[in-house]
């Protein structure tokens, strides 16, 4: 933020707006009426849309137009769209909004050289001081689910970093491929974002309006770290500035935004330090503390699990997460879920589920017809973490093993039916077979036989793997079929079935030949494109070049790696470093029902699992290093007394309603856990 003085009017005012203004290799197109881009257009990349269009969407209305904004003042609140005066001459638009009596919004856009420039200056010209406790811009970047084939060719991920003054926003294709279009704050601070048009109608396909916000004290004044209360004299204005280019790169725009720090990690152990280069480093939060070197190094750290804001350079901020040790984090998991989300008030087989469990209160969330609080789904990782816990010694078999024996029957007699199809729940049998389920109940019964040896343990979770495809799964990308499947096959094979677990091997690789010949035209699953897609998509290409050596499998997986990648960007923030992209979970699983990006989500895990399961031809110290990032990251959905949330909703508010909150209920977060023993492999 800035405060000056007026502003100044543009020479040669009268003149019509132009339809459009070139910068860089791209333009943008301009709307007649207010002066607002319309879309931004890359040159090299005409299809790509960078901006939502008028009429791609039915919420997609006229005041979400780019550059259109929200104040929430003492003299009341109000929206900006349309101009009371436009000017324009010699390829700079100036608009001037009058949304409230006394208060003037000043918006001019140039062209320098490259770059876009685009500046707001909210001006007080009445006569007593204005407070401003509410100031957002929108930013309808086309970040939309529109089909995988569409959305690899059209669509665009917003990866936005609200920092204060370390504060931009990367639009990136969504195949990972081919020019992004950044902007970068340099006058002002971005404390904030929020998202508007996120309700049952905009459903899971839609990330909805991203609005970047000076301040949003008046609805969430602690989010973000706390937002701040603008005051202006009479005739003092607060100012935004921000620049758009084109960036052939990650790393090209990434080195453009100037970082005031760099961090050698976003999380870490309690205890261990996070080493900050920057001019200065602080924390509001009395938990941490700073080591200063006189060669501008600073050691932080923290000794109680959880995340902190970090205050950096003049004006920066991000958020750093110190967490207890992956072993202490799963054996407080288990007392948690062993003490609190075991349904025992249920009579007979019943009695033996997992379930969701409030963490206000310590009461289990009853089902309540709803798919994703039910007692089977994605409520298997609780059962399957008891497990590996036990294997990995981080739980006693003697505690655990009853508790799997009696969810062992309840799985079987209320999880599968008779053919060993899955159920999505003991009580919502009726909405038919899940195969996403499939490899989840697979891998629980193959563990089963690893852990006592007994042959019907494995004959089931073959039969339910044999069923899977049987249903479709070989055009189904269910989330860990791929793994599953193979450590099937391996212990059939030692079990003296070759020719079953040949069959299924089989099956597999002509699986991953179909998706080979699909290119981008991948089937809509619950989401009609989505990481945990992709992430499954790779696995199983992996695992096909691994059984045949065919060069056309890894040419598939190193086309498809860019697609994956591209659903995290390189915010320097620990929620959402890597973090994949997902904004619908907070309402399916969460007790809040609020929409809205969900920052870690735990299937952002899978990102890391594949990416350190990929050929040594294509895996890196880079991509192992960001495997670990977002396994750490994902840390930050525990907490010390081994509950957990669902869905930690980012933003500062969604359609109005506060987030950057937690949500209370402990579901389906602990696949994170499940994901991160599996991938350190074996102990015992």
């Amino acid at each position: 933020m800035t405060q000056e003085e007026g502003a100044t009017a543009l020479p040669g005012a009268g003149v019509a707006v132009p339809e459009t203004l070139a910068f860089g290799s791209g333009h943008l197109v301009l709307d007649a009426l207010t002066g607002a881009p319309l879309q931004f257009v890359d040159e090299q990349d005409r299809d790509r849309r960078f901006l939502l269009e008028p009429g791609a969407t039915v919420w997609h209305s006229v005041e979400h137009q780019w550059g259109s904004g929200h104040l929430v003042t003492d003299r009341g609140g109000a929206r900006w769209h349309t101009p009371v005066e436009l000017r324009a001459a010699d390829g700079v638009v100036e608009a001037v909004h009058r949304p409230l009596p006394g208060v003037d919004v000043e918006v001019r856009r140039a062209v320098r050289g490259d770059l876009l420039h685009e500046r707001y200056s909210v001006v007080n010209t009445g006569q007593e001081p204005l407070t401003i406790s509410g100031l957002g811009i929108q930013t309808p970047f086309a970040d939309l689910y529109d089909g995988a084939e569409r959305s690899l060719g059209r669509a665009v991920h917003a990866h936005v970093f609200t920092g204060g003054t370390w504060a931009w926003v990367l639009a990136q294709p969504m195949s990972g491929e081919g020019r992004c279009l950044g902007l970068i704050v340099r006058e002002g601070a971005l404390r904030a974002y929020s998202v508007e048009s996120r309700n049952q109608y905009s459903q899971s396909d839609a990330r909805g309006h991203l609005v970047l916000l000076v301040t949003d004290q008046a609805r969430n004044p602690q989010a973000f770290g706390g937002q701040p209360v603008l005051r202006l004299a009479p005739g003092e204005s607060v100012t935004m500035a921000w620049e758009l280019g084109w960036y052939p790169s990650v790393a090209d725009f990434t080195a453009a935004t100037r970082p005031p720090a760099v961090l050698s990690a976003y999380a870490a152990e309690t205890g261990q330090p996070i080493t900050v280069e920057a001019s200065a480093v602080s924390s509001p939060d009395p938990g941490v503390t700073v080591e200063h070197d006189a060669d501008g190094r600073h050691r932080v750290r923290a000794s109680r699990h959880g995340t902190y804001t970090l205050d950096v350079g003049d004006g920066a901020r991000t958020e750093v997460l110190f967490h207890l040790p992956l072993d202490e984090v799963v054996r407080r998991r288990v007392a948690y879920i062993t003490r609190y989300q075991r349904a025992r008030e249920r009579p007979g087989l019943l009695a033996h589920a997992f379930v969701p469990v409030d963490t206000r209160t310590g009461l289990t969330q009853a089902t309540n017809g709803w798919s994703d609080w039910t007692d089977g789904s994605e409520r298997i990782a609780m059962p399957l973490l008891l497990q590996a816990a036990a294997a990995h010694g981080l739980a006693d078999p003697e505690e655990i093993d009853p508790l799997l024996d009696g969810w062992s029957r309840f799985a079987r007699r209320h999880l599968l039916d008779e053919t060993a199809a899955p159920r999505r729940g003991s009580q919502n049998w009726h909405t038919g077979p899940r195969l996403y389920d499939t490899p989840w109940l697979a891998h629980f019964f193959h563990d089963r036989h690893r852990a006592h040896g007994r042959p019907e343990d494995l004959d089931f979770a073959a039969r339910i793997i044999e069923r899977s495809f049987e249903l479709g799964g070989a055009t189904h990308l269910s989330i860990g079929l791929s793994p599953t499947t193979l450590a099937v096959c391996d212990s059939l094979d030692t079990a003296g079935q070759e020719d079953r677990a040949e069959r299924m091997r089989g099956q597999l690789v002509d699986s991953a030949r179909q998706f080979v010949r699909m290119g981008r035209r991948l089937p809509a699953h619950e989401v009609a494109y989505e990481q945990s897609i992709v992430a499954p998509l790779l696995d199983l290409l992996v695992d096909a070049h691994t059984l045949t050596g065919d060069p056309a499998f890894h040419d598939a997986v190193a086309e498809r790696l860019p697609w994956l990648l591209a659903f995290g960007g390189p915010q320097p923030h620990v929620r959402l470093h890597g973090i994949a992209i997902r904004h619908w979970d907070g309402y399916w699983f969460g007790a809040h029902r609020l929409w809205g990006d969900v920052f870690p989500h735990y299937w952002s895990t899978l990102t890391a699992t594949t990416l350190l399961r990929l050929p040594a031809t294509l895996r890196t110290a880079g991509t192992d290093r960001l495997a670990e990032a977002i396994l750490r990251a994902n840390m930050a959905n525990y907490h010390e007394d081994g509950s957990a949330t669902c869905a930690f909703v980012l933003p500062s508010t969604v359609d109005g309603r506060p987030a950057h909150t937690a949500d209370p209920l402990a579901n389906d977060q602990d696949w994170h856990l499940v994901l991160w023993l599996r991938a350190q492999g074996p102990r015992l």
